[in-house]
């Protein structure tokens, strides 16, 4: 407002001053026109004839608010007509013949213009005597002038002076009534902040700033809360995930400190299952540890990894883990990328690993790489029972399974697909599922191809295997 306020008063105060020095140029003109009108005048009298004039004949020729000093043939003032003629005008205007004069406010003379005409053979007959005149003086106050423009500055303050006072209160009461929604929008903040956290910042659909802020602000606390819930579910599902290896751990230890485990085969199977409850531990807090650095955007190693080689080596290691699985493996030329290998294994690993786990037995399982000239394609397609539609969104939640009461001997710690899809980001690849249930699941990834190492586009498509 005060912004608003200050520019305001800066134009009307320019536009004032503008119109101020316009007045008086305007003035200032108008009266030189009117002084050398007159002087025309008294010339083209002379040029007729010389002739003898007098005083009043000499006045008529003249506008009626000029001063007229006659001036003899000695230089000296014979006739003055007109009131506040100086007499100072004579010496000032000796030597400067048929021009307009200026003077401004001197210690002799007023704000006046003056006009001097030589009148050589002129014959004046003036109130006293008859005189032979050498020049008159035509002269015009302009202090008139001046004291208009003044006035006309000080009513223009007064003007601008009213104006800014009442622009100030009308922005005032604006801005009242426009900050209202703020207010309201600080108390909800406020009320938020005090522990309300389902209240919302009002939103009045009228698009204006404050309504766009509302919205932004209401998005802001959206994403917190969910951000808030993210984090109490994963400290929830890990600390369940946690418990359960814990509770066995901790079982056999009571059993073996009651004397329950004398018998050695009975220790042996007790300590296999406790290494066993320490590795799925371990497993999930490297996991976890992963997790956490690839949100944390920690840089990835980086060096060639041809991914027909990696999907390769790992369908080999699954075909001897699931020897009764038909895995097939479609790359028909090498696709280079930059990458961590390991991650990279991982991904492909995690990926087939789901393949196998949530398939039956027989089921088959295609793996495809395909190097594109600007990027590398991997698939991963099955021929399973599917994915419902309303669980596809959620397939990248950590934790998530699509079978809760799944047994996680079976089902996994459930952040196979989280690992794949940071996994995936960090190497600025996309990672997308499709499924249609009792049909199959796909899930493709896209990585960025090595520069200039990219193999052209693959064959045709008629060597590919079948595809869900």
């Amino acid at each position: 407002m005060i912004g608003i306020l200050v520019l305001l008063a800066a134009g009307l105060v320019g536009n004032s001053i503008t119109s101020a020095v316009t007045l008086r140029t305007y003035l200032h003109h108008r009266a030189e026109a009117t002084l050398r009108a007159s002087g025309d005048r008294v010339h083209r009298i002379l040029e007729e004839r010389p002739q003898n004039v007098d005083g009043a004949q000499l006045a008529a020729l003249v506008e009626p608010l000029m001063g007229i000093t006659v001036i003899d043939a000695t230089g000296e003032i014979a006739e003055q007509v007109g009131a506040g003629v100086p007499q100072a005008i004579n010496g000032l205007t000796a030597d400067r013949l048929d021009q307009v004069l200026t003077f401004d406010s001197t210690t002799s003379v007023p704000d006046l213009l003056a006009l001097r005409i030589p009148t050589t053979g002129l014959t004046i007959t003036t109130s006293h005597q008859v005189v032979e005149a050498s020049a008159v003086i035509l002269t015009m106050r302009t202090d008139i002038d001046r004291v208009t423009v003044a006035e006309f500055i000080s009513g223009q303050a007064t003007s601008v002076g009213i104006t800014l006072v009442l622009a100030f209160a009308v922005a005032l009461l604006i801005l009242r009534i426009g900050l209202r929604p703020l207010g309201r929008m600080a108390d909800t903040a406020d009320d938020i902040a005090s522990g309300a956290r389902s209240e919302r910042l009002p939103v009045y659909g009228s698009h204006t700033e404050t309504d766009r802020l509302a919205v932004a602000v209401n998005g802001a606390f959206e994403a917190q809360a969910r951000a808030e819930t993210q984090i109490r579910d994963f400290a929830a599902d890990a600390s369940h995930e946690l418990r359960t290896p814990l509770a066995t751990i901790s079982g056999w230890l009571d059993l073996y400190n009651q004397g329950g485990l004398s018998a050695p085969a009975d220790l042996h199977r007790a300590l296999e299952r406790v290494d066993g409850e320490v590795g799925r531990m371990r497993l999930l807090v490297e996991e976890l540890s992963l997790l956490a650095r690839l949100d944390a955007g920690r840089p990835l190693d980086s060096q060639p990894v041809d991914l027909r080689c990696l999907a390769t080596a790992v369908v080999q290691d699954a075909q001897v883990v699931a020897p009764d699985r038909a895995i097939d493996l479609y790359a028909p030329a090498p696709a280079c990328v930059h990458g961590d290998q390991p991650r990279l294994q991982q991904v492909l690993n995690n990926l087939l690993g789901n393949a196998i786990q949530h398939t039956p037995a027989g089921t088959m399982i295609s793996v495809a790489v395909e190097p594109m000239t600007t990027h590398v394609t991997v698939e991963v397609a099955d021929h399973g029972p599917g994915i419902p539609p309303a669980d596809l969104t959620r397939v990248f939640d950590r934790f998530w399974r699509a079978d809760a009461g799944r047994s996680r001997t079976h089902g996994g710690s459930g952040l196979g697909l989280a690992i794949v899809q940071a996994i995936v980001h960090a190497h600025r690849g996309t990672v997308h599922v499709a499924s249609v249930p009792g049909t199959g699941t796909t899930v493709t990834v896209t990585l960025p191809a090595r520069g200039g190492h990219a193999a052209p586009q693959t064959p045709p498509t008629a060597d590919r295997p079948d595809e869900p």
